[in-house]
């Protein structure tokens, strides 16, 4: 079952209809919605405009410069009315056809006729349409956007950098022409979220069903400057050398050297125009990530109840083989469906999920954020950014010793990884085995294999 089911109870269908001139940061913000949405099992999707106007367009060259959106470039204006036709199309066989919940149309809509269309579309669908305008005069904002979609956009890709930023300006002089903001008087009897300079100040207008006021509550906390993150396990620990799960142990001595080192890697991750930044650091209640972070410069780091690892319940302190002799029903239920399976008084995956929540929504407040963790909380942060499928998330690879970066962009999350040059035990688990390991190329390193050679090196 969903973590939110009252969006079937009410039988209510949303299409979240964007408003907004380019580079506001429309597109971040409809992939942030779907991500969130996603990860609470909230079947959602989006039909960026774009995407079809690209199909369409894009292999006649109609569209190679800022003068096809021109409202007087007729060529131009057919195409991308076919490029909204289609998407909407496709968006309504989709709620119609795999039983979506929060469908998405990505696009600009800046006339009321425009939206007027889509409402109808909606209304005779039994679709309640929610508007999401992102308005924004912050002059240093609109340029991070344009700079983030100029090196992003799949529009420029083969562009020269500064061709991209004249034509994508030109390109916003063309909209400007024709846009209509929503208006509390004019458009009283719409749906609407409004969103000043992204979050500083917010006008909603008829928010009436539950999963409207998700949607709400979500982009409420969201900023788009452009931020990173980064996640690290905590370093090896005395129950990772013995293959035991849960606990709450001490680190092993390679565990200690990687905390020392871990200074290292965020300066490294930073690179040298950021060596300054000043990282809030997040650890778990559990002293291996505690002490993790032991070594790390920075004055603010917070202790989360929410980041403990996953909770085993009965099986808390056990290897997986001992799991698999004592409790082997409930090892292959685990293996079956391990994102749903809790252990016999402990947690699932998708315990962990909810209880995330409030740090997913303290994340998106936040700019630069350094998380030590656990690696069942790792694979949930890194499945919501990422947008992996639930039942995937649980078998994510998110080894020891490794930082993770994590840059959220308009169209896609940049990710890149340091490892360090420590060694450590593997803790990943493979289907179908209690060995703990890796394949690779069809050798596995097992952890008791890595145990026979020398920790401390």
């Amino acid at each position: 079952m969903p973590v939110y089911s009252i969006s079937h109870v009410e039988n209510v269908r949303v299409c979240v209809v964007m408003v907004g001139l380019p580079a506001r940061g429309k597109s971040l913000i409809a992939q942030k919605i779907v991500r969130y949405l996603s990860w609470l099992s909230i079947k959602s999707k989006c039909f960026n405009v774009g995407t079809y106007r690209r199909k369409l367009a894009s292999p006649t060259g109609a569209d190679a410069d800022a003068t096809f959106f021109s409202p007087q470039n007729k060529e131009g204006v057919k195409y991308r009315e076919e490029a909204v036709q289609s998407a909407i199309k496709d968006m309504m066989g989709w709620f119609l056809d795999e039983n979506g919940v929060v469908g998405i149309l990505d696009a600009t809509n800046t006339t009321r006729d425009r939206r007027d269309q889509v409402l109808r579309i909606c209304r005779e669908n039994y679709i309640e349409p929610l508007f999401l305008e992102s308005w924004c005069d912050d002059g240093e904002l609109i340029r991070q956007n344009i700079l983030d979609v100029k090196t992003t956009s799949p529009d420029y890709i083969d562009k020269d950098s500064e061709f991209a930023l004249s034509d994508f300006t030109k390109r916003i002089e063309y909209y400007k022409d024709i846009y209509q903001t929503l208006d509390a008087s004019v458009d009283k009897n719409l749906s609407f979220i409004k969103l000043i300079n992204v979050s500083s100040h917010v006008i909603l207008n008829r928010i009436e069903s539950y999963l409207e006021s998700r949607i709400v509550y979500y982009v409420m906390n969201l900023h788009i400057k452009p931020r990173s993150i980064w996640l690290s396990r905590h370093g090896e620990s005395e129950y990772n050398l013995t293959g035991q799960i849960g606990g709450d142990a001490n680190l092993s001595e390679r565990g200690w050297k990687y905390a020392k080192k871990l200074p290292e890697l965020v300066l490294k991750s930073l690179g040298p125009e950021n060596q300054h930044t000043n990282l809030t650091v997040w650890t778990s209640t559990l002293q291996r990530t505690q002490q993790t972070s032991s070594f790390l410069p920075y004055k603010k780091k917070l202790s989360w109840k929410a980041l403990d690892e996953l909770d085993a319940g009965d099986c808390d302190g056990m290897t997986y083989e001992e799991i698999e002799q004592q409790f082997p029903e409930d090892f292959k239920a685990r293996d079956d469906n391990k994102y749903e399976y809790r252990y016999r008084g402990g947690e699932s995956y998708r315990d962990i999920v909810i209880r995330l929540e409030p740090i997913i929504m303290e994340l998106e407040r936040q700019e630069n954020i350094l998380i030590i963790t656990h690696q069942a909380v790792l694979r949930c942060i890194y499945a919501y950014f990422m947008n992996v499928p639930q039942e995937e998330s649980p078998w994510m690879s998110i080894p020891l010793h490794t930082l993770i970066k994590l840059e959220p962009r308009a169209y896609s999350t940049l990710v890149s990884r340091i490892k360090a040059d420590i060694p450590a035990v593997s803790t990943y688990k493979e289907k179908g085995t209690s060995q703990l390991g890796e394949s690779d190329g069809g050798n596995s390193v097992r952890s008791r294999d890595l145990l026979k050679g020398d920790q401390t090196k």
